[in-house]
């Protein structure tokens, strides 16, 4: 799976009958969607810490949002299909850059960055990829 393959393929969306406005529109709502769900999915899995250090809704959602990216590359590596220089390799960005964001001492990646790691992810957690497609798109059926 390339990481520049669209994400409106999740949605069964053909990006060749979009025009080019549509298209970005269209990735860039999945991916801050996509973004929202995990970021949703890693708080309901660090429930436990966020109660510890005792957070208020704003500090929890500023947490949430700097912790979604190592989340998705520790996720990655829990899987063992891919090394920190595996990831470095498919998302064509130096190692070390990788371990900071992973470890956490890089809070603010690139979106280049995190479009190609999201893109990773997806190619290896298909099954919840689908699920997150199938949240979003009874969302906007609902909302409609």
């Amino acid at each position: 799976m390339s990481a520049t393959e669209p994400l409106c393929h999740l949605a069964g969306i053909s990006p060749a009958k979009l025009t080019k406005e549509e298209n970005l529109i269209i990735e860039v709502e999945l991916f801050t969607r996509i973004c929202e769900v995990l970021k949703g999915e890693f708080k309901t899995k660090n429930k436990n810490y966020l109660r510890i250090v005792k957070c208020n809704t704003e500090m929890e959602n500023e947490t949430m949002e700097t912790k979604v990216v190592r989340d998705v590359i520790n996720d990655i590596l829990s899987t063992e299909e891919y090394t920190l220089t595996g990831i470095a390799c498919y998302t064509q960005t130096p190692e070390d850059v990788v371990y900071e964001v992973a470890s956490g001492i890089n809070t603010s990646p690139s979106a280049t960055f995190l479009r190609k790691i999201i893109e990773l992810h997806r190619s290896i957690r298909r099954d919840l990829y689908r699920e997150i497609m199938k949240k979003i798109m009874t969302e906007y059926l609902a909302a409609g």
